[in-house]
C-alpha cells in the first residue's frame, strides 16, 4: 500500500552496461554489489512479472544498497500494466493522492481496475486512496484482491497492519506486519508498527488487569 520511490541508481560505469536479460540474471549472481545492482537496474526498466521471484530474493542480499535497489525495482515492476492509458490513469491518480484529491485518486484508480482488473497494484493504489480517505473498509476490499493477484506485495500486507492498527487491532496489526516483514525485512516502517502496537496492547492489558 505505501506509495513507491522511483528507481534513483544509476549502474555504474565500472561495469560493462547489462544488455538484455540473460545478462541481468547472470549479473545478479555476481560477487561485486555494484554488478548486482546494474542487473537490479535492467530489470527494473525491462522486467515482467516473471522477474519478481530474482528481486525478492535480492531484498536479502548482503549489501545494503542493492537491497534497497531490489525494492525500488519492484515497485516499478509492479507500477507498469502493460497498458498505456492504464499506466496514465495510474500516474494521475498518484498525483491526485499526494495532492490529497482522494476523490479523484479513487476515481483514477477504478478506472485503472476496469481496464486491468488483473493488475494487482491498481487495486494496491486504490487500497491506499481510501485509506488515506479514512475508508478502511474498502481499503481492507481492496488489500484482498491484491493479494489474490500478488500474494507476495509487501506494501499490501503492511497495508493490512496500517488498517488494523488504525482499528486498535492491534494483535492483526501485529501479524500482518510480520508477514510483511517475511517477504521484504528491510521495511523499517512496518518495524516500527510492530514495536508500537505491541506498546499498547502491553498497555491495554495493564489497564485490564
Amino acid at each position: 500500500m505505501v506509495l513507491a520511490a522511483t528507481l534513483t541508481c544509476a549502474p555504474p560505469s565500472a561495469f560493462p552496461q547489462v544488455k538484455n536479460h540473460a545478462q541481468a540474471v547472470t549479473g545478479l549472481k555476481q560477487a561485486q554489489p555494484e554488478a548486482r545492482a546494474e542487473a537490479l537496474a535492467w530489470l527494473a526498466r525491462n522486467g515482467r512479472m516473471a522477474d519478481q521471484p530474482l528481486l525478492l530474493g535480492r531484498l536479502r542480499d548482503d549489501d545494503p544498497r542493492v537491497r534497497e535497489i531490489a525494492e525500488q525495482a519492484l515497485w516499478l515492476l509492479w507500477s507498469r500494466s502493460g497498458d498505456a492509458v492504464a499506466d496514465e490513469r495510474l500516474a494521475e491518480g498518484i498525483e491526485a493522492m499526494r495532492s490529497r484529491r482522494f476523490d479523484a485518486a479513487i476515481a483514477a484508480f477504478g478506472e485503472v481496475i476496469r481496464r486491468r482488473p488483473g493488475f494487482a497494484e491498481g487495486w494496491n493504489k486504490r487500497a491506499t486512496a481510501y485509506f488515506l480517505a479514512g475508508d478502511y473498509r474498502r481499503s481492507l476490499a481492496d488489500c484482498d484482491e491484491v493479494m489474490k493477484l500478488n500474494p507476495q506485495h509487501f506494501g499490501a500486507l503492511s497495508g493490512y497492519g496500517q488498517i488494523y492498527f488504525q482499528l486498535e487491532q492491534y494483535e492483526k496489526a501485529i501479524a500482518w506486519w510480520r508477514r510483511a516483514l517475511a517477504v521484504n525485512p528491510n521495511m523499517e516502517g512496518a518495524a516500527a508498527g510492530i514495536r508500537e502496537a505491541q506498546r499498547r496492547l502491553e498497555e491495554q492489558r495493564a489497564h485490564s488487569a
